[in-house]
């Protein structure tokens, strides 16, 4: 379990930037991990039981709101964050995809299909899900999803 952890962490430091790993896994805590039949983790909970990443196929890491928080207080903002105001709130917390339209700030190094958290302006988690266009796209556009959200924050 040890060296599972720490090639975790190495994905997720790739993932989402230095110190993700750390902030995700911490060495102290006694994490839940599943695995699939071939013995590949799968989730990773925490010690209080929310998931906090599933491992897709391609090796990537799909938040869940726990490890979204988590996240969020280990990174500097902007980054890994899509922004939102008001208005998109209620409806990402909810569960409901966040529209380029309603997108404040976003930070510049997302790319689609990054895994992203949704936050206010006051930096509260909205949701977690997967940015459908690129930060760049997120500023310009004014129609289209900017983020596919998963899972919203209660």
């Amino acid at each position: 379990m040890p060296r599972d952890l720490a090639s975790l962490r190495t994905v997720a430091d790739y993932q989402f930037g230095t110190g993700a790993g750390a902030a995700l896994f911490p060495p102290e805590e006694d994490l839940a991990v599943t695995r699939s039949k071939s013995g590949r983790p799968r989730q990773v909970a925490g010690a209080d039981g929310d998931r906090l990443i599933s491992l897709g196929t391609d090796g990537r890491f799909t938040l869940g709101t726990a490890g979204g928080r988590r996240l969020l207080a280990a990174l500097d903002p902007p980054r890994g964050r899509v922004v939102v105001g008001d208005e998109s709130a209620p409806f990402v917390r909810d569960g409901k995809n966040a529209f380029a339209k309603f997108v404040v700030e976003a930070d510049p190094e997302i790319r689609a299909r990054d895994e992203v958290a949704v936050v206010h302006e006051d930096g509260h988690l909205l949701g977690v899900g997967r940015a459908e266009l690129d930060a760049a796209a997120m500023a310009d556009f004014d129609t289209g999803m900017a983020v596919r959200v998963r899972e919203g924050a209660e």
